[in-house]
């Protein structure tokens, strides 16, 4: 794992010329963080674009002394606080990780510095966003016109594997279903 693995996950998303491809991707350098550990906290800034090769984080905000867990970032995809990342503006909430999480990242002035210079790059940010944004949308979708049974049934169909890494109460927080709840739908329908 490691670039290659970025490169094809980038191509997926768009096709870029293999010489733009290489100069992007080689400004990415590996970076390791034990599990339980916060890279990002309220009013920070988010200063770089995470590739997650391995491991699992989670990103959250407190409110009533609970954690509200937004979304979870495992391999292959991007990780990070997006929206703080990409305006520069103090993060509004924590990313943490839950297993130590190996990654390749990129810093805000080298990936906007490439952004500008190369049209491919910017479009594929462009749709990066876009997936995003109806990822975002679905989530929201989830949260206010399903009710938790078929919740919890989306999540186990979309994934299923994160039940063997996750601890069952940061699944239950991003469901947004009380412990007691989850652990009777845990048993009602097993994965």
């Amino acid at each position: 794992m490691g670039h290659s693995d970025l490169k094809n996950f980038l191509l997926a998303i768009h096709a870029i010329s293999p010489s733009i491809l290489e100069a992007y991707t080689s400004c990415w350098k590996a970076y390791e963080v034990p599990r339980k550990t916060i890279m990002t906290g309220p009013g920070e800034l988010e200063k770089y674009l995470y590739f997650v090769l391995e491991g699992v984080q989670k990103s959250y905000f407190l409110g009533e002394k609970k954690q509200h867990i937004i979304a979870f970032a495992y391999a292959p995809s991007f990780s990070g606080i997006p929206e703080a990342f990409f305006t520069q503006t103090p993060s509004r909430y924590f990313l943490e990780t839950i297993t130590a999480s190996k990654f390749l990242r990129i810093p805000y002035s080298k990936h906007i510095e490439l952004l500008k210079k190369h049209r491919e790059i910017e479009t594929l940010f462009r749709k990066v966003t876009e997936q995003f944004l109806v990822g975002v949308i679905q989530r929201q979708h989830e949260l206010m016109a399903m009710n938790m049974e078929s919740r919890y049934r989306a999540f186990v169909t979309r994934s299923a594997h994160l039940f063997q890494i996750i601890p069952h109460k940061d699944i239950a927080a991003y469901l947004n279903i009380n412990p007691t709840n989850f652990s009777k739908l845990m048993n009602q329908f097993p994965i």
